[in-house]
């Protein structure tokens, strides 16, 4: 299984350069377009790499890089889809530019929170993606079905 998802890691970032120009997924919760930063607001995503730190989750005893996972589904979501984004007028508290980002009019916040690899993040949504991370959660969809830790709660640890 570990080959299979080394496989898989492999040919999803293989699309990722593929993709336009102006265009990259950073992370599970983090684009870059037109050479600009964009945070996705009030959601968050398992890390990748904090402070040199990858954020893992377990799988029947199994180590999963739930960072990559989120990564991973975010890019195969996008596909060849055009990305537009919605920016905030205020930054983040690190100077990040924050928005909702959508493809053919669907928010891209909201299908990784549905589909459990990305959390509603209360402090900043207001629990906007609630309905959504209850949804993934009853269904043991993504990281539900894993054992994991909540990437805000990794961070303080870390």
């Amino acid at each position: 299984m570990k080959k299979l998802l080394e496989i898989l890691v492999l040919s999803l970032l293989w699309c990722n350069i593929s993709l336009a120009n102006n265009f990259k997924v950073i992370d599970g919760d983090t684009i870059k377009l037109n050479g600009e930063k964009i945070r996705f607001s009030g959601i968050d995503a398992p890390e990748s790499n904090y402070k040199g730190k990858e954020q893992i989750c377990l799988i029947n005893e199994t180590v999963v890089r739930c960072g990559n996972l989120s990564k991973e589904f975010l890019i195969k979501t996008i596909g060849k889809n055009k990305v537009t984004c919605e920016i905030e007028k205020k930054p983040d508290k690190y100077k990040r530019k924050l928005g909702e980002c959508f493809i053919n009019n669907l928010s891209l916040s909201r299908i990784l929170v549905r589909n459990g690899y990305a959390f509603d993040w209360p402090y900043y949504s207001k629990k906007k993606y609630a309905i959504d991370q209850d949804y993934a959660k009853d269904n043991k969809l993504g990281l539900w079905n894993m054992k994991f830790e909540f990437p805000w709660d990794f961070r303080k640890k870390n």
